[in-house]
């Protein structure tokens, strides 16, 4: 039996003492015995605990895999988060003041990807179990919406309908405004039966729609969310922000980091998340890699009241970043890269003198690396928000605004 004093949470969310010695589901300042297995403690038994230990609000805390920090007081995990974000910047030389973490609220994640196998007696949907394959049911999930957990059962259906016994599915169900929407991967290969059966299976759960491995297998009514006044049917499977609180405080957060903005380049421009917004009050350049995205944002676009003009360019800006003599035309840019960062488009906005960035991110350390690559090439960073939509969670997304100083 070893037993062991946590000094520091980690930022995969296990307790790491002097060693490093890695233990699953402690806090800083607990004392922690269990059998030492390389550089991990199995089985811990915390022999004293935190102050800011609490009762997990889900039942399947312990089990579960889908959240890491519920034994932790709210107001610890926002300190930590924070935290987190000033390390990142202070390992770049950058000091700024962090606000409380804007938090979204329990069972208001409107996506979530569910697991499901083919059993002898029907199928079984959820989580995946803490670093395991076994999938547990999660009846009581206090992370998603409550009409995410009600359409456990249709995933099952799915995986009767769909799986291969050996097999597991992934389904993807997002609330929209007009229903469920549904996107499966790793299922059997689409035939007419198959297809018949998902069609009674979408009007017996009311679905709006379906897709099978990237394609749409059938579409009742468009999914619709709804972006500023804009009305956006998302392509299948594609990336959205997992709160609507949460994207509600991103939106926000950049607005405000635009105010006055009359051109703006959206770059990493998704589905239009900000662009649509936006364009209440300029107009608005989106790039974005993926045409699907693109066709969706326009579509949107076209058919919405009171926005101002919104042009799209499909580009990947890893590959062919926009250079400075085609940013100079725009006096703001919106940037929201991947976790990888955007460190080539980065250095071209760094030669320009666009007054107004506003830096969204899902990295703190990536984020951090490129502020700094702008600092250095002139320009202040103002102001920093947290935003906590992955709610308990090791996960912390951001909002900066920059400011040209020179």
């Amino acid at each position: 039996m070893t037993t062991v004093k946590i000094k520091r949470l980690g930022h995969l969310g296990d307790g790491i003492a002097d060693g490093p010695i890695y233990v699953p589901s402690a806090l800083p300042g607990e004392v922690v015995s269990g059998t030492l297995v390389g550089e991990h403690l199995r089985d811990p038994k915390i022999d004293m605990p935190s102050e800011h230990r609490v009762k997990p609000p889900c039942s399947h805390a312990r089990s579960c895999g889908g959240c890491q920090l519920q034994h932790a007081s709210d107001v610890f995990v926002a300190d930590w988060k924070r935290e987190v974000v000033r390390q990142a910047l202070a390992a770049q030389g950058i000091a700024v003041e962090l606000d409380e973490p804007i938090t979204s609220p329990a069972r208001s994640r409107r996506r979530a990807t569910f697991s499901v196998k083919r059993t002898k007696k029907g199928a079984l949907a959820g989580f995946h179990m803490k670093a395991s394959d076994t999938i547990i049911a999660v009846p009581n999930c206090q992370l998603v919406h409550p009409d995410l957990v009600a359409a456990l059962p249709m995933v099952e259906a799915l995986g009767v309908l769909g799986a291969s016994r050996k097999g597991e599915l992934s389904v993807l169900v997002t609330r929209t405004n007009t229903g469920l929407d549904v996107s499966v991967t790793g299922g059997k290969e689409m035939d007419l039966a198959l297809h018949q059966a998902l069609a009674d299976l979408a009007r017996e759960y009311d679905l709006t729609r379906i897709s099978w491995d990237g394609e749409i297998a059938l579409q009742r009514r468009a999914p619709v969310l709804a972006l500023g006044p804009a009305d956006l049917t998302p392509p299948p499977g594609t990336f959205l922000q997992a709160t609507k609180d949460g994207e509600t405080a991103l939106i926000n957060a950049v607005k405000q980091a635009l105010t006055g903005a009359k051109r703006v380049a959206d770059l990493f421009a998704g589905c239009g998340t900000f662009a649509l917004p936006l364009a209440q009050d300029a107009m608005v350049h989106a790039v974005e890699a993926d045409r699907d995205m693109m066709n969706a944002l326009d579509h949107a676009w076209r058919n919405a009241e009171g926005l101002k003009r919104v042009t799209h360019e499909v580009r990947d800006l890893f590959r062919n970043p926009l250079q400075p003599d085609e940013l100079s035309r725009f006096d703001a840019v919106v940037i929201d890269p991947p976790r990888a960062g955007a460190a080539a488009q980065v250095a071209e906005i760094a030669q320009t003198k666009i007054p107004k960035i506003a830096h969204v991110s899902c990295n703190p350390a990536t984020f951090a690396r490129d502020t700094a690559t702008l600092i250095r090439a002139g320009y202040d960073l103002e102001w920093v928000k947290v935003v906590d939509q992955f709610r308990w969670s090791t996960h912390v997304e951001l909002v900066a605004l920059l400011r040209w100083g020179k």
